[in-house]
């Protein structure tokens, strides 16, 4: 049965995108300072935008109370969590910086810069459309601004030295989660076009053609993100559950996401016999069925967020008048649709052991 996203989606539009995070997460045991890394830079959508979308004249946006409410210094970054992302994690524990910042803070020094941004954006997704619906940047712009960057590096340290730092970086791409949610199932243009099977056909050619302009620029070492299951998200469970107090993922939503990851790992490994490129599929599927559906991680609430009823607010919706949970940490989404602080920490424990490997193998 197709989900009913078609009559309710401009009501709400809000149903961005997938973001993972939590409270509370332990510390992290950071890898020794080693050249593994040179830098961490980040692609996508809200699942990895630190803030990019504060510059930006859209609604979806987090930059204000209760977001980051769980983040250093209790700041409101434009993250759609309480706290840090999963790629903050990662560039903790590979001994790089704290936190990846946005690529559009004008602030941000070479030393910044040099070690790594990200340039996605909530509501992107590998097609153009995507990006439109939402006033997002699209992949493409995200690629543009990369070339940017490139451009400043070598202005700041010489060719050479750039070069060699885009070579060595490890690069994050999370994306496609709002091709299915907000643009696929929501307004009926894509439909019309694509069925679901030769629509993810065209996200994973989008994605393809991606990842050769990042290796055209030198990039060399390529993490790319599965979908997680969209069915479990608080707010697809609500608009697709008919009133019924019976809160349970959406199957059909989430066997596309499988299907999807499935086509996908195909792909990586046929593009990973070409021009010398590392190419890692980062499962983030497995842990989110773990947290939600096979509860192992323990978590006391799993189908609604912590912001308001939990139910659909998000964005401009969860604001400084909605009632928060008082521990975010026993939720596994902060809000509607993004996890919190500490799901993101436990996908970041699931992908390490990928890192590891990485690091024993460049």
């Amino acid at each position: 049965m197709r989900p009913h996203f078609v009559l309710l989606f401009f009501s709400v539009l809000f149903l961005l995108l997938f973001v993972f995070k939590a409270g509370g997460a332990p510390a992290l045991t950071k890898k020794p300072s080693n050249n593994s890394f040179t830098a961490i830079l980040v692609f996508g959508d809200s699942t990895v935008d630190p803030g990019n979308n504060n510059y930006l004249q859209t609604i979806f946006k987090s930059n204000f109370q209760p977001y980051g409410r769980d983040f250093p210094n209790h700041i409101p970054t434009g993250r759609f969590s309480n706290g840090r992302l999963v790629t903050d994690f990662v560039a903790s524990y590979v001994g790089i910086k704290e936190n990846v910042p946005a690529y559009l803070d004008q602030s941000l020094s070479i030393g910044e810069l040099m070690t790594g941004v990200s340039f996605a954006s909530a509501g992107s997704g590998f097609d153009p459309l995507t990006a439109q619906i939402v006033g997002a940047i699209p992949m493409p712009k995200q690629m543009e601004y990369f070339r940017e960057y490139k451009n400043r590096l070598e202005l700041a340290i010489g060719k050479q030295r750039a070069q060699i730092l885009i070579n060595k970086a490890g690069i994050i791409i999370s994306a496609g989660t709002n091709d299915f949610i907000v643009n696929y199932f929501g307004p009926p243009i894509r439909r019309q076009s694509y069925t679901v099977s030769s629509y993810q056909l065209f996200l994973l050619q989008n994605l393809q053609h991606f990842i050769k302009d990042l290796a055209d620029e030198g990039a060399q070492r390529i993490f790319i993100v599965g979908l997680p299951p969209m069915g479990c998200v608080p707010a697809v469970i609500t608009l697709n559950s008919g009133g019924s107090r019976k809160r349970g993922c959406i199957e059909s939503l989430s066997s596309v996401a499988r299907d999807y990851n499935q086509l996908l790992q195909n792909q990586l490994k046929a593009m990973q016999q070409t021009r010398g490129r590392q190419i890692f599929y980062a499962d983030i599927y497995t842990p989110m069925v773990d947290i939600i559906q096979r509860r192992k991680f323990g978590f006391d609430v799993v189908d609604r967020g912590c912001c308001g009823t939990g139910l659909l607010e998000a964005s401009f919706s969860c604001n400084p008048e909605s009632p928060t949970c008082t521990d975010a940490s026993k939720y596994a989404f902060w809000d509607a649709i993004h996890p919190t602080e500490s799901t993101y920490y436990i996908i970041f424990k699931s992908l390490a052991p990928t890192i590891d490997f990485f690091l024993k193998h460049k």
